[in-house]
């Protein structure tokens, strides 16, 4: 599964799949037919109340693959002011620690299969140089 494309659906599926819940027990949570159940996993989005609930259930934190994506594909800009505040200086909280293992595991997963190059990696994702060779150096298998 990528986090570029995230089908929430599926995510949910193999979760419940790997902790071997029953759908009955399911339906029962959400107090819906196992049918809606079922539509559930094949959606591409769904409703954060109910992400909330799925997360809950399974012991599995949902929101944190939309928080990859965004480290992933949305980086931020810590050099961006905006016009207006040109002339105020701008303070910007420590950058480290914003990767977390999956996303880790995730790049050089993708450089071990030789999707992409360490190049490549470097100017999709703008990781820096020295961390992306940390990571190689401290996590590769």
């Amino acid at each position: 599964m990528s986090f570029k494309n995230i089908q929430i659906g599926l995510w949910i599926k193999s979760i419940v799949e790997e902790k071997k819940i029953k759908i009955s027990e399911i339906s029962e949570y959400f107090n819906i037919p196992e049918i809606d159940i079922i539509k559930m996993y094949d959606a591409d989005d769904i409703d954060t109340d109910i992400l909330l609930k799925w997360s809950v259930l399974l012991h599995y934190d949902f929101f944190r693959l939309y928080s990859q994506h965004l480290i992933l594909y949305a980086p931020t800009n810590l050099n961006y002011t905006h016009k207006a505040e040109k002339s105020k200086p701008v303070i910007y909280g420590s950058a480290k620690n914003i990767y977390t293992k999956e996303i880790i595991d995730f790049i050089l997963e993708l450089i071990e299969t030789n999707e992409k190059t360490t190049s490549q990696v470097m100017t999709e994702y703008k990781i820096p140089k020295t961390t992306l060779y940390k990571w190689i150096k401290k996590y590769r298998k």
